[in-house]
């Protein structure tokens, strides 16, 4: 769906974020991370979860793979013009690749108290020492991305789940 037909396209695709990462722990038993990269135009060019621990990749976090798809769909390593938009802040790892790839724009929900770059802990996508800067939106249905995390961990220590609260 163009982004010209929607009201707030940034919740509407960090909406299609959150189920992919709900799919990530559905299907892959993965930390519920998900990430969707849209073109300039508002078309969808590349999706993906984290299935950095089903696949043995350290590198196969949710933006990377989506990067990874969208790199192929256009038969290019440069994404400009593009937004990521993912579930949470990116690590220095998937920041560095955003700036690698020209990406314009990251739309993120959760920050990383302890492993985010862009903005939190570090802010690499915007340091002037890169020929390139990523703008950064932060806080799109955070507190939903959030919970999935929380309750993701609290799950694997056998800890009762937390209820997102009534807005």
């Amino acid at each position: 769906m163009p982004c010209a037909e929607l009201t707030n396209p940034d919740e509407y695709w960090m909406r299609h974020a959150l189920a992919l990462a709900d799919r990530a722990q559905r299907e892959f038993d993965e930390i519920p991370v998900g990430a969707v990269l849209v073109g300039a135009e508002g078309q969808l060019l590349g999706e993906g979860w984290n299935i950095n621990i089903a696949s043995h990749d350290p590198s196969a976090h949710a933006e990377i793979v989506a990067m990874r798809e969208a790199g192929k769909r256009l038969g290019n390593h440069r994404l400009v013009g593009c937004t990521l938009y993912v579930t949470l802040e990116p690590c220095a790892m998937c920041a560095m690749a955003l700036v690698h790839a020209r990406i314009a724009r990251v739309v993120f929900a959760a920050t990383d108290p302890k492993t985010g770059a862009c903005g939190s802990v570090f802010d690499l996508v915007a340091d002037p020492r890169h020929n390139h800067q990523v703008e950064v939106s932060s806080g799109v249905l955070a507190q939903q991305a959030s919970m999935r995390l929380t309750n993701y961990f609290r799950a694997k220590r056998g800890r009762p789940l937390l209820e997102l609260p009534e807005a």
